[in-house]
């Protein structure tokens, strides 16, 4: 099997003629899920047997695996392919697109440029992509640490008319708090709320306690982080930015990538679908860096 070109390198028609028949994918896809042999997927059996008429498709007769004619699957079995009617061709360039856009990239532009018949399946794609974006062996950040907490959503008066809430204030948004390591990975997730037990406790969760800074700004929630790290503020109400090496730079960046995606090219996200978005946005950062992040998301699918 001819190896994938390192991420950054290599282009969409590249891609495309590696990938050009759904054997070839199906061979790709079967060395990254299973590089040490064919394992079953329901009960991780390895003694599993190849049906010789049907290519990439198993059948394990574990004795609590399938009942008396064994368990029969594919390739895809157990993956996002599972169940779908589009050729697993179509699957890696969405993949792709979604790796390669910085800001994102709308299921509106996937639709055009598959030519799916239903915008909703394209937009159902690359949720069940989003889905599979996940950092299996995290680690508590570590060093100098970022906190800090913004809100997503448009602003009441932008609304119509007969959906205003009349209500002052972030009302409307959706508050999401996150944590970067400088040079190093981030975490974001959404909150229902910003006060001292939830943002304290998120802080505790995804920061190790021996790092040598965390560096938020003057919300009060964060007011008793210095009772358990090295914690200084910036006071943004004040006007003070940067003082030193405390500052919130690196996170503010990564949330004006965040914004600029959701507003220029989704324009409009759900709460409920928010979560998949911030593990989008946080994977593409988390392996800006990784040559082979095309293989690494299609091994999570």
């Amino acid at each position: 099997m001819k190896k994938l070109t390192t991420q950054p390198t290599v282009t969409l028609s590249q891609l495309m003629k590696q990938f050009s028949t759904e054997e070839a994918c199906k061979e790709h896809l079967k060395n990254l899920r299973w590089p040490n042999g064919v394992t079953c997927p329901r009960c991780n059996n390895a003694k599993v047997y190849e049906l010789k008429k049907r290519p990439f498709h198993w059948v394990c007769k574990a004795k609590n695996c399938g009942g008396p004619n064994g368990y029969r699957f594919s390739v895809i079995a157990k993956t996002i392919f599972e169940n779908t009617n589009y050729p697993l061709t179509v699957w890696f360039q969405v993949i792709y697109l979604m790796m390669q856009s910085k800001k994102g990239i709308s299921a509106l532009q996937i639709h055009r440029q598959i030519g799916s018949g239903d915008y909703r399946t394209a937009w159902y794609m690359c949720h069940r992509i989003r889905a599979a974006m996940k950092d299996g062996s995290f680690t508590k950040l570590m060093g100098e640490v970022e906190v800090d907490e913004t809100y997503i959503g448009g602003k009441d008066y932008n609304r119509h008319a007969n959906k205003r809430k009349h209500i002052p204030g972030t009302s409307g948004k959706v508050a999401v708090i996150g944590a970067i390591a400088r040079k190093g990975n981030v975490v974001c997730r959404v909150i229902e709320n910003t006060d001292r037990v939830t943002m304290a406790g998120f802080v505790r969760q995804v920061v190790s306690e021996n790092v040598s800074l965390v560096a938020t700004d003057e919300h009060r929630s964060y007011g008793r982080l210095k009772r358990e790290f090295l914690h200084q503020v910036v006071n943004h109400n004040r006007g003070e930015y940067v003082r030193g090496n405390v500052h919130t730079a690196n996170l503010d960046s990564f949330w004006s990538m965040l914004k600029r995606g959701v507003i220029g090219t989704y324009h409009k996200v759900s709460k409920d679908y928010l979560p998949l978005y911030l593990a989008e946005f946080s994977f593409r950062h988390n392996n800006r860096e990784n040559p082979n992040l095309f293989n690494d998301v299609l091994a999570e699918c």
